[in-house]
């Protein structure tokens, strides 16, 4: 047994320190390069050379690639990912809002809707009247002679 054994307290505090220091930047330089990767594709703005070429600068050169993509797009690459997360969070927003309204439109949304038909000129002020009527009884222009809503009776 001529190897040199290494124990726990052979190894200094510091030494701990830096190689942890180490293991954190390695793990957030393939966070990084994976986000400028998504970056690339994610933007619609940039040719189809233009996600080539820097793809091939990052993957050739991928320290220098990285950091010249982040220096030229960075401000950029945060708007974007705030542009994608609002359209999902508007997604999800209205997939909740349709999902507890069942499917079906409110009175408030019918008549909105119906007055902005009557402001474009599209209906009279009399039909106008009368679909008001109509939502206000529970009975909308939403609601089809064939439909099966629980106030048509079928």
């Amino acid at each position: 047994m001529s190897a040199q054994t290494y124990l726990a307290y052979d190894y200094p505090l510091l030494s701990v320190f830096w190689s942890m220091l180490l293991f954190f930047l390695w793990i957030m330089w393939f966070v990084l390069l994976f986000r400028v990767v998504v970056d690339i594709f994610r933007d619609d703005d940039l040719s189809g050379w233009g996600k080539a070429g820097w793809m091939a600068f990052t993957i050739l050169l991928p320290f220098l690639g990285v950091f010249v993509y982040v220096v030229a797009r960075g401000k950029n690459m945060g708007r974007r990912e705030v542009a994608q997360a609002r359209a999902q969070q508007e997604e999800f927003n209205a997939y909740i809002r349709q999902t507890a309204a069942g499917g079906r439109t409110s009175s408030v949304d019918e008549l909105a809707r119906l007055s902005e038909i009557r402001s474009r000129g599209d209906i009279t002020d009399e039909e106008f009247r009368r679909a008001k009527d109509l939502v206000l009884a529970g009975h909308g222009p939403a609601e089809h002679p064939g439909s099966t809503s629980p106030t048509s009776g079928r």
